[in-house]
């Protein structure tokens, strides 16, 4: 829903800045490097500190850099394969950044081993749970469905609870704990989205080899990957 209606909003507010940036001469890739830069350093920073006021600012000011580089690339008409293998891998780096901040706060000046375990469960389910669509994706399967809690709603669950969190230095009282129910949350939903993403895999690949099953094709291309992985699984397990 996010990705839907939120994505289209921001992408015409921030068309006249993207403008800007490609009048200067500014390329799309400097705007993913800097962007996803800011955001681990916001994270990395401020978080293991406790300033999640001041963090989660930083890192809602270049997060947006990931709608500005991709407008930049359609107006130069330079959207590329490069392009979207760059930003992707560094929207996991910014993602393992932002789950990494809250793991070494609640390890440290948290004082809470729970929550830092939770912290670090959201930070491998968002890559895991990004891995099931891009490899079901490519051994040829659709994998037509998005789940329960994606990037964007992991990104605004947390960063929004943790913005607010901070107040609690400003002397708002009891807000600290809106931090630790949005990690649950996104926990939780995290889980589900990979439960979800898993099922569909597994029905895609059954109707898929029952299709070619039917039909009496050879095995295509995606299919020999996946015979390939298995081979590769077992020569290892082998080895040791």
């Amino acid at each position: 829903m996010l990705n839907k209606y939120a994505r289209a909003f921001f992408t015409r507010v921030l068309t006249p800045f993207a403008t800007f940036l490609i009048r200067r001469g500014v390329s799309p890739d400097t705007v993913t490097l800097l962007g996803t830069a800011g955001v681990v350093a916001g994270a990395l920073v401020f978080y293991p500190m406790g300033e999640f006021f001041w963090g989660t600012v930083v890192i809602t000011l270049f997060v947006f850099s990931d709608l500005v580089d991709g407008n930049m690339a359609r107006q130069l008409g330079r959207t590329s394969r490069w392009g979207a293998f760059l930003d992707s891998t560094l929207d996991r780096v910014a993602d393992g950044a932002i789950f990494g901040g809250f793991a070494l706060w609640y390890a440290g000046g948290g004082d809470d081993i729970a929550l830092c375990a939770v912290s670090i469960f959201c930070l491998a389910s968002g890559q895991v749970v990004s891995y099931t669509k891009a490899r079901g994706e490519s051994i040829g399967l659709p994998v037509a469905v998005n789940g329960l809690v994606e990037r964007a709603e992991r990104l605004v669950i947390s960063l929004v609870a943790a913005g607010l969190a901070g107040l609690h230095a400003f002397g708002v009282p009891g807000i600290q704990y809106l931090l630790p129910v949005a990690l649950w949350i996104v926990a939780v939903g995290s889980l589900v989205t990979l439960i979800q993403r898993v099922v569909t895999v597994r029905r895609e690949s059954a109707e898929a080899e029952e299709a070619a099953a039917e039909s009496g094709a050879e095995p295509d291309a995606a299919e020999e990957d996946v015979a390939g992985d298995k081979s590769r699984q077992q020569g290892s397990e082998a080895a040791k």
